[in-house]
């Protein structure tokens, strides 16, 4: 069944409809998680101002910045940009940020030598004007700043009225469970000194700050209508900057206190629209309670810039396609406005991702993908019923405003369309709308990516079965999404990783419905199990040797080279699994000759000594302990060989059993060696149920351990070394006990506890009944628990 590539575009369950000038942020989908950029194949950046990519679709709270945590830095640049400005040639540039920002680094703990004192010298140098009078703020910048210049003083002035508010306006650099009580300023006063300051000046740049100073200290007094009266009183007279915009937030929420929602929406809607910086604040203050808060909001718009500002903002909660369509037919130009972004061509998408039916037939082959396969079946169920209910009037709109060709950016409409199209299987109608899109795409690098991607898609879409002509017309661009964008893009933006694991999954099903199954494992490795399972298709040894064969083989074709570098596994990977395998049975020339081929892996060193035997198992007691020699992996092989060829000549067979019993138990589940077998074909995890069932066999079998440990306890020479065989011997028994018991365990979670931690093993029984006179014996006692209560039981 041909995999059909249906991500979250653009819009899923938000939108980025666009306001009157400006973009429809949200809807691309997220940041690394299930709706971010590995499941996307367009770039909404691509097009959209900085300031909407907040907004865009996201598992979290906020695409790419999660928490809104700008609140008391959000102005920053823009307060130290106009006030270098003002204070040009009088004062520089480090000077002004000092005083307006200080540290703008967070402090979490006390450190008195690196305090920053700009707000106490401020107010020095305030005191200074009042008094006349020299202090330690002029005698620190008494030299540095002509205190006499008129710009001067009114910055500090300035700046001393703005501190007072500050401190109910600026709040704590950290996050509590517990609400935080709202500050208020209640100095009466001083708000009426603002205000008269301002009524005072001429200077327009000074007017406008205080006039912006005098609205926040109103906002934060305990009479808030006050602020709106003073706004309404002198807005018509004050510039339409970013200043302006944030005292008409600062009166928007104040409405909403006042519960008058429709006015509060309405004119959070028109900061939306003008004022970048705070989109996130008032796309997430922007709440109609009712359809009739709703509708009253939309009827007190005066234009159709402000109509577009609100359904831009509704649109990213609600119907997003509703709101495009609006938007479109209040102005498809709105000429004096950048852009007409629409995220929406995804609207009949929304839930089909990325179904691959082949997939999820070889996930059901284990019961390892338990889980997995009920995920698959929700997604396969709503594949079938869904992918013939295609949400047309969400597509009819897209192709009616391509069509048009009246918008001022007609190249994200035509391009949308392609793509819908890709979907569809329309291939060559997306063909001709991708060309269409391209006469008027900007000439950016990411753009030009954007449309290779969704024209690499949609060629490979056309694709049911591949052959030497139609192989060609996709292997630039294989090239291009494996080696040359992993290697050379240096940016976090451009969203590619959906298009290549999807474009890899495709190419393995088709391979493997030609029965080439060699290319369908080198496409389809799945490498990122969320369980480490490793790779089962290497349980089959004629897979092996069929993947082995086709990496050395030397004339591949240009796709099979491209298979044989993105695949994660090489040859040394594939020759060290032989050599795990062979040395787990015990086959260690085998296994010798497989570790030589390993390249560097064969010089690995062992974090403890393996062939040490402990009456604890304590894997980090091991690797901390000393060693006088450091094992590498072929070392530990070619021991092993010296010890069992000197066991074949019955020289020194206790030592060699014993030492042999404890390097096959150091490199099985229970030892100190896990990294010996712990690699991406075998697979990791501190707990046996990481495992597919061949490989947890494999390392948790100690048959071969207790067989060494028994030729050891029959070649012991005295009580001591029989009591140490004993009880090493009881260690394979405890472990082939717990095998046994959760053999059919799948999770943790389904164990049932049935009181039993552990049984009177036979080598129990023997140590207490014949060596209970050695000091092995009382060795044992002291550190093995479980031997100590069944001696007390």
């Amino acid at each position: 069944m041909k995999k059909i590539l249906l991500s979250r575009l653009f819009l899923a369950s938000s939108a980025i409809l666009l306001s009157a000038f400006g973009i429809i942020y949200a809807c691309a989908d997220g940041d690394w998680d299930y709706l971010g950029s590995y499941n996307s194949n367009f770039t909404p950046e691509t097009f959209a101002d900085k300031s909407y990519s907040p907004l865009f679709l996201s598992g979290g709270i906020f695409y790419g910045i999660g928490f809104d945590t700008q609140h008391n830095s959000r102005f920053n640049k823009n307060i130290k940009s106009d006030w270098a400005d003002y204070l040009k040639g009088k004062v520089d540039t480090t000077t002004v940020n000092y005083f307006l920002i200080g540290d703008e680094k967070p402090r979490y703990y006390s450190d008195d030598k690196n305090v920053i004192n700009n707000k106490e010298e401020i107010e020095g140098l305030h005191v200074y004007y009042k008094t006349k009078k020299e202090n330690k703020s002029t005698q620190k910048w008494g030299k540095k700043l002509n205190l006499k210049d008129e710009k001067v003083k009114n910055f500090v002035e300035f700046l001393y009225l703005a501190q007072k508010i500050e401190t109910v306006s600026i709040g704590e650099d950290y996050w509590s469970y517990d609400p935080v009580v709202a500050k208020t300023f209640n100095d009466a006063k001083m708000i009426q000194s603002i205000e008269n300051v301002y009524n005072t000046l001429s200077d327009p740049f000074l007017k406008n700050r205080y006039w912006f100073l005098t609205m926040k200290a109103r906002f934060y007094s305990n009479d808030k209508q006050k602020a709106i009266d003073f706004f309404n009183k002198t807005e018509s007279s004050v510039a339409k900057n970013t200043l302006y915009y944030r005292a008409l937030a600062y009166v928007a929420g104040i409405n909403y206190k006042q519960k008058k929602f429709a006015t509060s929406n309405y004119l959070y809607a028109q900061v939306f629209d003008n004022c970048p910086e705070l989109r996130v604040v008032t796309a997430y203050s922007f709440k109609p309670k009712n359809e009739s808060d709703w509708t009253k909001a939309l009827a007190l718009a005066k234009n159709n810039k402000e109509k577009a500002a609100l359904w831009a903002i509704h649109g990213y909660y609600k119907d997003e396609k509703q709101a495009i369509e609006k938007i479109y037919e209040l102005d498809p130009h709105i000429e004096t406005k950048p852009e007409l972004f629409k995220d929406c061509i995804m609207m009949f998408s929304d839930w089909l991702e990325n179904v691959d039916v082949p997939f999820f037939e070889q996930k059901v082959r284990s019961r390892e993908y338990i889980r997995d396969t009920v995920g698959y079946v929700c997604k396969l169920k709503i594949y079938l019923e869904n992918k013939a209910k295609v949400d047309n009037s969400a597509f009819d709109l897209i192709a009616k405003i391509s069509a048009a060709g009246n918008t001022d950016k007609p190249y994200l409409w035509d391009i949308s369309l392609g793509y819908l199209q890709t979907l569809k299987g329309d291939y060559a109608n997306a063909d001709k709308n991708y060309t269409k899109a391209e006469k008027t795409l900007p000439k950016t690098e990411l753009a030009g990516m954007q449309l290779r991607l969704l024209r690499f898609v949609n060629n490979l879409s056309k694709i049911d079965k591949l052959t030497d002509k139609n192989e060609k017309t996709i292997l630039a661009d294989l090239n291009w999404l494996y080696t040359e964008l992993p290697k050379n893009y240096k940016g976090d933006t451009f969203r590619y990783q959906n298009a290549s694991s999807w474009s890899r999954s495709y190419l393995s099903h088709l391979y493997k419905e030609s029965g080439n199954f060699v290319m369908a494992e080198i496409y389809g490795e799945s490498r990122y199990s969320y369980w480490n399972d490793g790779n089962a298709y290497y349980d089959n040894e004629k897979n092996l040797l069929a993947i082995k064969s086709f990496l050395e083989k030397s004339n591949k074709s240009e796709i099979e080279k491209i298979g044989a570098g993105i695949y994660s596994l090489k040859l040394k990977d594939i020759n060290n699994f032989q050599a795990i395998q062979a040395t787990f049975k015990n086959k260690i020339p085998e296994a010798i000759a497989f570790m030589q081929q390993t390249d560097s892996v064969q010089h690995v060193k062992f974090l403890g000594n393996p062939f040490n035997g402990n009456i604890k198992d304590c894997h980090d007691c091991e690797h901390a302990a000393y060693q006088k020699k450091k094992y590498t992996y072929m070392d530990f092989l070619t021991t092993i060989k010296s010890m069992q060829d000197k066991l074949a000549q019955k020289e020194d067979v206790y030592t060699n059993s014993l030492l042999l019993g404890n390097a096959f138990y150091n490199i099985s589940h229970f030892g100190n060696g896990r990294t010996f077998y712990e690699i991406s074909i075998v697979g990791y995890g501190s707990s046996p149920y990481s495992f597919r069932d061949s490989m947890k066999d494999m390392i948790t079998n100690n048959s071969v351990s207790k067989m060494y440990y028994q030729k050891a306890f029959e070649a012991a020479s005295n009580k001591e070394q029989k009591a140490k065989c004993l009880y090493l011997i009881s260690k394979c028994e405890r472990n082939d006990y717990y095998n046994k018991k959760y053999n059919n365990i799948r999770s943790y979670w389904e164990i049932q506890d049935d009181k039993v931690n552990f049984i009177a093993w036979n080598s129990f029984k023997a140590l207490r009944k014949d060596y209970s006179d050695t000091k092995y014996y009382q060795d044992v006692i002291a550190e093995c628990g479980y031997f100590n209560t069944y001696l007390n039981q």
